[in-house]
């Protein structure tokens, strides 16, 4: 298994509250640590224009998998803070670093 730190990359297309924000992140945060941490990579960054960025980590066989499962964790923790797909459209994710034990 190979450790992929993934950006998701989105645009809320309403208002995020400060509560969403935290519950969000704190779904998020088991899938943020050393690798991402120790590039200093935040979990979460908001833009002005209500684009953001999410960067996690995950253990996959492949860049592939690596993407669909960072997909589905950033979709879940969004449903989770109340936060409709339909308010917070996902971009294609990408792979922003790569740890492998190999």
């Amino acid at each position: 298994m190979t450790t992929f730190v993934i950006t998701v990359p989105g645009t809320f297309l309403t208002d995020i509250t400060d509560s969403a924000q935290s519950i969000l992140e704190r779904g998020l945060a088991s899938q943020h640590t050393d690798v991402s941490e120790s590039e200093g990579l935040d979990l979460l960054t908001l833009n002005e224009d209500r684009t953001f960025s999410i960067r996690l980590e995950v253990d996959a066989a492949d860049r592939y998998e690596a993407e669909l499962l960072a997909t589905r964790l950033v979709t879940a923790a969004l449903k989770e803070a109340g936060i409709k797909e339909a308010d917070a459209p996902l971009g294609p994710p990408a792979v922003t670093g790569i740890d492998s034990s190999l």
